[in-house]
C-alpha cells in the first residue's frame, strides 16, 4: 500500500529558484504583502543574495551577488518561508507542485526561476568541468593547483575571465569566432584587450573578506541534486579564488580562433589511434607549431584539424534554460532558445504562472535598444519586475512595462578593466546603414558608438570614461546628433556640457 501523502501546503505565493531573480521576487512579494507566507522553493541550501547596489544612472545599475544561507533571508523578512528541496512535478491544471522531499504545494500564483544550466560540451567526462557555480568554481581551484596546461572552450564571460585569471600553467583557448569576447564586443574592443592580455598582470588585488558559503558539508543526496540545478556565478565569481597552476610564470596563453571541439580523447585512446598533438606554442606571431612530446590525461581535437593534450578541459559555452521539470505534462510555450516564453506582464502561456530571469525568453514587443541576455542585472530586473506584476494582479490593479527594458545597459569588469555596454552595443539588428565612431587610448580607454540615422544606438565604454551617463540619455533620448560629427568623441570637449 503507497504511504499516505502529507497534506498539501497553500502559499498565496510560491516562487521556484534561489537565484537572483527568485530571491528578488520573494523579497518583493514578501515586502508587497507583510501579513502572507512568500514560500520559496529551492534545491540548494544557499541563496544569491544582492548586495551593495548601487544605481550608477536612470537605468545602469552595479551590485554585487552573494551567496548567504536561507536562513539569512528569512530572519530578514519574516514571512518568506524557505523549501529547501528540488522540484519534481509541476501540475498546473490543479494549482500544485511536487517537490522531491514528497511534499505538494498549492499556490495562487507561481514565479518560476529556476534559472539555467551550463551547456557541456562532453557529459560525463571526468577531464571536462563546467562552471557555474562556487562549488564548481572551487573544484576548478583544486584541479588546476596540479595543472600544467588546460584547455578552455568558449567565448563568453567566465572565459574571458579565466583567461585572465588564470596563472602558472599554458592555456589554450578555443573559441568559434574570430576575436575573443564576442558576445560582448567586437574585434577593435577585443584587441585592446588581447593585449592586457598577454602582458604581465599588476601586483595581485587585496581579496575580498567576504564570507563564502558553500554546499560542502550537506548530504550526499542533497548535495547531488543542488549539483544539478547550481544557481549562476555573481559577478566577481573568482574573487578570493586563488587561479594557479604548477609553474612558475604568470600568463602564458594561446588561441585558438574560428574552431569548435570536434572530439575528445582520453590518454589510452589517443595512444591506441596513434594521433600526433601539438606542442604550446609561446610566440604569438610563430605560426609553425612543433609536435608535443607530453602525454597528458586527455585530448581535444578541434575543428581544424589541431589537436592539443591538456590536463582538464572546461566547457565555458553558454548556458541552457532550466525548464525540466516544468515542462513535463504542461503546455507551455516555448521561445526558440528554450526558455518559457513570457509576455510584457511576465506571464507565461499558462494562467497564473509567471517566470523570470535564465529561465524565460522575452517574447513582448522589444524596444529598439534593448535586448534579452542571460545576466544578473537582467534576473534582478525581471524578478523585481514579475512580483510587481504577480502583485497587481492579485489586486486587480494595471501596471506599465518596467523603465529598466526600455535601454538595454550591463555594467561589468573584464581583465581589469570598467566595461559598460549600452543599447545595441555591437549594432545587432541594426542593418547595414549604421555607422561606427571610434576613441581608443591603448591602455587606457576604448570607446565606440553606434548610429544610425544620426542618432546613438548603442555604446561600449571600456576604462573610466565618465561618459555612461550622457550616453545612456542620448540614446534614450534618440535626439538627432548630425551636426556634431566627430566632435561626440572628441577628448578637448566636454560632451557632458553640450547635454546639460
Amino acid at each position: 500500500m503507497e504511504a499516505a501523502r502529507p497534506s498539501p501546503v497553500t502559499g498565496r505565493f510560491v516562487v521556484v529558484g534561489g537565484g537572483i531573480a527568485g530571491v528578488t521576487c520573494a523579497e518583493q512579494l514578501a515586502i508587497n504583502f507583510p501579513s502572507e507566507d512568500i514560500l520559496l522553493v529551492t534545491a540548494s541550501p544557499v541563496i544569491k543574495a544582492v548586495t551593495n547596489f548601487k544605481q550608477v544612472s536612470k537605468i545602469l545599475e552595479e551590485f554585487d551577488v552573494e551567496e548567504q544561507p536561507g536562513t539569512m533571508l528569512e530572519n530578514r523578512f519574516p514571512n518568506i518561508k524557505i523549501i529547501e528541496s528540488g522540484v519534481k512535478q509541476l501540475k498546473s491544471e490543479e494549482h500544485c507542485i511536487f517537490t522531491e522531499d514528497g511534499s505538494q504545494y498549492i499556490y495562487e500564483k507561481l514565479c518560476l526561476c529556476a534559472g539555467a544550466k551550463p551547456k557541456l560540451i562532453c557529459e560525463g567526462n571526468p577531464y571536462v568541468l563546467g562552471i557555474r557555480d562556487t562549488d564548481s568554481a572551487q573544484e576548478f581551484q583544486k584541479q588546476l593547483t596540479k595543472a600544467k596546461r588546460v584547455m578552455i572552450i568558449g567565448n563568453g564571460g567566465i572565459a574571458l575571465e579565466l583567461a585572465y585569471e588564470i596563472e602558472g600553467c599554458e592555456v589554450v583557448w578555443a573559441i568559434k569566432d574570430k576575436a575573443i569576447g564576442n558576445t560582448f564586443f567586437d574585434a577593435g574592443a577585443a584587441e585592446f584587450l588581447t593585449s592586457k592580455l598577454i602582458s604581465e598582470k599588476p601586483e595581485a588585488k587585496i581579496a575580498h573578506k567576504r564570507t563564502r558559503y558553500t554546499t560542502k558539508g550537506m548530504k550526499k543526496e542533497a548535495r547531488t541534486k543542488a549539483d544539478n540545478v547550481g544557481s549562476a556565478l555573481g559577478p566577481d565569481w573568482h574573487e578570493g579564488l586563488t587561479l594557479k597552476g604548477t609553474k612558475e610564470f604568470s600568463h602564458n596563453i594561446h588561441i585558438e580562433t574560428m574552431c569548435e571541439v570536434k572530439k575528445i580523447y582520453l590518454q589510452e585512446e589517443f595512444r591506441i589511434l596513434k594521433k600526433k598533438s601539438l606542442a604550446f606554442s609561446r610566440d604569438h606571431h610563430n605560426k609553425s607549431v612543433k609536435p608535443d612530446k607530453e602525454m597528458w590525461p586527455v585530448y581535444v581535437e578541434l575543428t581544424n584539424e589541431k589537436i592539443y593534450g591538456c590536463d582538464f578541459i572546461v566547457s565555458a559555452t553558454g548556458v541552457t534554460p532550466n525548464i525540466e521539470p516544468f515542462v513535463h505534462g504542461n503546455k507551455f510555450d516555448l521561445g526558440e532558445d528554450g526558455g518559457l516564453k513570457v509576455d510584457d506582464h511576465m506571464h507565461t502561456s499558462l494562467p497564473d504562472i509567471y517566470a523570470a530571469g535564465d529561465i524565460c525568453t522575452a517574447c513582448w514587443q522589444l524596444s529598439p535598444v534593448w535586448q534579452q541576455m542571460r545576466l544578473w542585472t537582467q534576473a534582478r530586473q525581471m524578478g523585481w519586475y514579475a512580483a510587481k506584476c504577480m502583485t497587481t494582479d492579485s489586486l486587480g490593479d494595471s501596471i506599465d512595462m518596467d523603465f529598466s527594458f526600455e535601454l538595454f545597459a550591463h555594467v561589468t569588469k573584464f581583465f581589469n578593466y570598467k566595461v559598460v555596454l549600452l543599447g545595441k552595443y555591437n549594432a545587432q539588428g541594426l542593418g547595414p546603414d549604421h555607422e561606427l565612431m571610434l576613441r581608443c587610448t591603448k591602455g587606457q580607454e576604448y570607446i565606440k558608438v553606434i548610429m544610425q540615422n544620426g542618432r546613438m544606438m548603442g555604446a561600449v565604454l571600456i576604462g573610466e570614461t565618465d561618459l555612461e551617463e550622457t550616453f545612456e540619455n542620448l540614446i534614450l533620448n534618440q535626439m538627432d546628433l548630425s551636426s556634431y560629427g566627430e566632435d561626440l568623441l572628441d577628448p578637448n570637449i566636454d560632451i557632458e556640457d553640450y547635454f546639460d
